[in-house]
């Protein structure tokens, strides 16, 4: 599992996302992981729940 500061996912954020996409992220804060991103198809797998359309924000009703 790939690990990256709290830092460097804020400094990187496209990179966490692109590395998480591709397997899950360890972010660590103070040496200590404190979450792990994973791309939605694996948080999907891994819940059984489909997430919300991805083409609609959260300030957004769906029709």
């Amino acid at each position: 599992m790939k690990t990256m500061s709290a830092r460097e996912a804020k400094n990187a954020f496209g990179l966490m996302i692109d590395t998480a996409r591709a397997g899950p992220v360890l972010i660590e804060k103070h040496g200590r992981g404190v979450v792990v991103v994973v791309a939605v198809e694996e948080y999907e797998r891994l819940t059984g729940k489909p997430t919300a359309d991805r083409r609609t924000t959260n300030n957004e009703k769906k029709s």
